[in-house]
């Protein structure tokens, strides 16, 4: 069995998740695909392997032990361990641009397994993560933002995230990058070629027209840089940060919207040490739930660890749930300093109000004297009163951050942010270099940068480093 190797090796996986299900199914690629797999699967029909048409169905046995040459049609001497239908996709036309085979065997684990061991028995390789789709794109099938949607795809969590996945997948980025890309290597020929004919005091490219094509590609490249948050969000889910003082319920709440326990919950001041992030769903917007350390002062060196990792959870929140106790209200000086949050998003929730009359309810929303544009909803962690409220909050925070429906291309991948921040500065430095009247030499080094800087997306220019760090978040078998 071979575990590593390059191109040139045949490679074999379970393409179906873990887990029990009346389906599961393997692939086989690479150049040995038809001889490989014709040594343990056996057309019902008695054909071989290498006669069957490409992208249809066959029904087949599959052999316990991998020893008849591919000559010998049908097998007699050996035993099915399950019954399949077996599809053979010729390349180039295949998902990765090779021959590939897939096995629809039953979805039982033990099946599956046996599978996967005889076709590495009978010469293959078990795939790596992401290899079968690296392939798609080392094979020209894929680009890169096309690959790496694939990978949307498969974790998108919401109608949204899977239509932006989908987006990608299509080659929406690809052309608008490869667009934006080729304008600015055309204009860089333009601009090299008046460098190379400067003493004939020709000019291929005015300064007026460098800056007008440099300025809208900035543009652009800002619109993208400006959609990468509500993309993040739709990719990952808006990140809900439940703040306020020890001991005020923020447990609580946490447990009260996942729908279980999982905090832990106690009358003693200070018992989250840490943060706790949990996944919800809420009318399918996707939702990244996080407890926290209570803000106060103290001298425990492992609370004031919880507070400050508190204080960056904050910062990197698309929304606070900032969290008071009623029993505080009147009584501590200041129950939260809300000037902690400014300028972000935030609801504002007094709990504990079970332990309040209506009247005293009433009285204490006077008492804490928020200015009128922060709206408070009373709740009870205890009884679950105003919750349904709390959750409408904040699915209304998480509609904010929608699909436009012209907006045909938007970031969702920090890989794509960081280039295209590296691509925003070299046009920069470009422009500063035309108003500076700096020589076309330094305006060519910045332009050049910023193409190559684009080319990274796609893959148009990349490194292993790149491959290796993106295809290693597949799952083995895509």
């Amino acid at each position: 069995m071979n575990n590593s190797g390059g191109p040139e090796d045949t490679i074999t996986a379970v393409a179906t998740p873990p887990g029990e299900g009346g389906i599961g199914i393997i692939r086989i690629s690479g150049p040995d695909t038809l001889s490989i797999a014709s040594r343990f699967v056996a057309i019902r029909s008695g054909i071989p392997l290498s006669r069957m048409e490409s992208h249809r169905l066959y029904l087949a046995d599959i052999l316990d032990v991998p020893a008849v040459p591919p000559s010998q049609f049908p097998p007699t001497s050996q035993t099915p361990i399950d019954e399949a239908l077996v599809v053979y996709m010729r390349g180039p036309h295949s998902y990765t641009a090779e021959d590939v085979i897939e096995i629809h065997a039953h979805g039982s684990q033990a099946i599956l397994a046996r599978i996967s061991e005889i076709s590495l028995q009978a010469g293959c390789r078990l795939a790596t993560p992401g290899e079968f789709t690296k392939r798609a794109f080392l094979n020209g099938r894929l680009d890169l933002s096309q690959a790496e949607g694939v990978l949307d795809t498969i974790k998108a969590t919401s109608e949204q995230s899977l239509a932006v996945a989908q987006r990608h997948l299509r080659g929406d980025l690809k052309r608008e990058v490869d667009t934006l890309r080729a304008r600015l290597l055309a204009t860089l020929a333009h601009l090299e070629a008046g460098i190379d004919f400067v003493e004939e005091d020709i000019e291929f490219v005015g300064r007026d027209e460098l800056r007008k094509v440099l300025s809208e590609t900035a543009d652009v490249i800002e619109a993208a840089l400006n959609s990468s948050r509500t993309g993040r969000v739709l990719r990952e889910g808006a990140r809900v940060v439940i703040a306020g003082r020890p001991n005020v319920g923020k447990s609580s709440l946490l447990n009260r919207l996942l729908g279980e326990s999982r905090a832990i919950v106690t009358n003693i001041p200070g018992t989250t040490r840490d943060l706790i992030e949990e996944t919800v769903r809420l009318d399918g917007s996707t939702i990244s739930l996080t407890d926290t350390a209570g803000l106060r002062e103290t001298t425990d060196d492992v609370e004031r660890e919880g507070i400050r990792r508190t204080n960056d959870a904050i910062r990197d929140a698309d929304l606070l749930i900032i969290l008071l106790d009623a029993s505080e209200v009147g009584h501590a000086a200041q129950p939260v300093d809300l000037s902690l949050f400014r300028n972000r998003n935030f609801l504002v929730a007094l709990n504990k109000i079970d332990l309040l009359s209506p009247g005293r309810l009433k009285q204490l929303l006077v008492e804490l004297a928020l200015p009128e544009d922060i709206f408070v909803l009373p709740i009870s962690t205890l009884t679950g009163e105003g919750l349904a409220a709390l959750r409408d909050g904040i699915k209304q925070q998480a509609a904010r951050w929608t699909l436009e429906p012209l907006q045909s291309v938007m970031i969702t991948n920090v890989r794509h942010q960081e280039i295209l921040l590296r691509c925003r500065d070299y046009l920069a430095k470009s422009l500063e270099s035309i108003e500076s009247g700096n020589p076309p030499e330094c305006v060519a080094v910045d332009l050049r940068g910023a193409a190559d800087a684009l080319g990274e997306i796609t893959g148009a220019i990349t490194s292993d480093d790149i491959l290796n760090r993106i295809f290693s978040e597949f799952c083995i078998g895509k």
